[in-house]
């Protein structure tokens, strides 16, 4: 197998970029290729869909509108928590922390008063990626049960 399909482990490296800036919000430049498993929602949507058919050695550049990356921003996300509610941590602006339903954002800190952001980061954001695809493989069945790419690059337990 030498193309991206699911229930393939593809080991790809990539720039994302936000185009209308031409910012780098993420690479794989000087490390080691991304690996996933296809298929089994461990990439935002867009990204391996845009993917699929795409043989080793292939090189794609893709836009991404928000509904096929991480979404429209969600007001509701935005909350505003208690100071004391942090306990031990003094929360600062732009500090990312983890709660029990996931990370968030802290936007700003006023008086007893802690804005917070649960949105992803990317949220609302229209995101652009040149990707090359490294290698290509069949999943191996305990990787199928698993839901995960294991080895290199991938998960070892």
């Amino acid at each position: 197998m030498s193309i991206v399909e699911e229930n393939s482990v593809a080991s790809v490296h990539y720039t994302g970029t936000l185009p209308e800036s031409g910012e780098v919000f993420d690479s794989s430049e000087g490390r080691d290729p991304l690996v996933f498993l296809v298929g089994h929602q461990q990439m935002i949507p867009g990204f391996e869909q845009e993917l699929i058919g795409a043989a080793k050695g292939e090189r794609r550049t893709f836009t991404l509108e928000p509904e096929r990356a991480y979404g429209e921003r969600i007001p509701e996300a935005v909350q505003q928590i208690p100071a004391g509610m942090f306990g031990d941590i003094a929360p600062e602006p732009g500090m990312t922390l983890m709660s029990d339903v996931g990370p968030f954002n802290v936007v700003s800190v006023e008086d007893d008063v802690v804005t917070v952001d649960f949105n992803h980061k990317l949220a609302g954001q229209t995101l652009q990626f040149s990707v090359e695809v490294v290698d290509v493989r069949p999943a191996t069945d305990e990787e199928l049960e698993h839901g995960h790419a294991h080895g290199p690059g991938g998960v070892n337990h």
